[in-house]
């Protein structure tokens, strides 16, 4: 069965559009972009585009691949001051002579939305409540949709990034799943994956995870964004893992639409958080 990431980010971003519509306030977000990257650019362009449809402004800023570190420091220090703008995100990944853990680290816990910042992460790894990277908890969003049981079950994470592969690691053991965590130098792959009643994949390389390596009827969660030969397919083989596994997120319209709704759910719980405190 599919796991319909397109349908169920529609009805959540309908809610987060609800709830922005009902608060008598304009929630912004400042949104960075560095370069000129093809991939980044899409991101940022439907980012925008959903922010703007659910209602939310957003502040643009697009730098050039050579911008200095000070003047990113200088529009984040900005917007973290700025009583008016309720969630900062700066696309990553950022251009090579730029300090990524500086710059997110300079973000105010608060309002960094990708939930990237150490606060945020400790957070997370602690169990408290923060602001969550956002496919990880669209991930969990969507299996809690589709009922799928989590609790006491074996769930393999193929990728350690600290955007998908650690966060949705710890947001499986918050409830109460034997997670392992697998990755590049991994000796048999193949034997730890076919242990996983959910299999989240995360490692951006075309069609990776095959047939054999799943176990009948496995959870497949997809994260893969790759493009071959102008399409675009995930990091795993589709059309054969579908027909081994019980439920599979395909790609487009799987993880991709979680994150952004999430996103935009992370605005909305950063302007509460924020307000909270004032």
């Amino acid at each position: 069965m599919i796991l319909d990431g397109k349908k169920t980010a529609e009805n959540l971003m309908k809610k987060v559009a609800e709830e922005v519509a009902s608060i008598n306030e304009v929630i912004t977000l400042t949104l960075i972009l560095v370069g000129n990257d093809p991939a980044s650019l899409v991101y940022v362009t439907n980012k925008q585009k959903a922010c703007t449809d659910a209602g939310i402004n957003v502040d643009s800023h697009f730098l050039e691949e050579n911008a200095t570190q000070k003047e990113v420091l200088k529009i984040i220090e900005e917007a973290n001051n700025n009583d008016k703008v309720h969630g900062i995100l700066v696309q990553l990944p950022l251009p090579s002579h730029l300090d990524e853990e500086v710059i997110i680290n300079s973000i105010h816990p608060l309002k960094d939305i990708d939930g990237l910042t150490l606060t945020n992460q400790g957070k997370l790894f602690t169990g408290l409540d923060g602001l969550h990277p956002a496919t990880p908890k669209g991930i969990m969003t969507l299996l809690q949709k589709y009922f799928i049981e989590i609790s006491g079950k074996n769930v393999v994470v193929v990728g350690r990034s600290k955007l998908v592969g650690k966060p949705i690691a710890m947001l499986m053991l918050q409830k109460n799943a034997t997670v392992t965590i697998a990755h590049s130098r991994t000796q048999n792959l193949k034997e730890v994956t076919k242990k996983a009643d959910i299999l989240v994949v995360a490692v951006g390389k075309p069609d990776f995870i095959t047939a054999d390596m799943v176990k009948k009827d496995a959870v497949v969660v997809d994260v893969g964004i790759n493009k071959v030969e102008g399409k675009l397919v995930g990091d795993v083989k589709y059309a054969e893992v579908k027909e081994v596994a019980s439920y599979i997120t395909p790609v487009p319209k799987g993880v991709g639409p979680m994150t952004i709704a999430s996103l935009l759910e992370n605005i909305v719980q950063s302007y509460r958080m924020l307000k909270k405190q004032q």
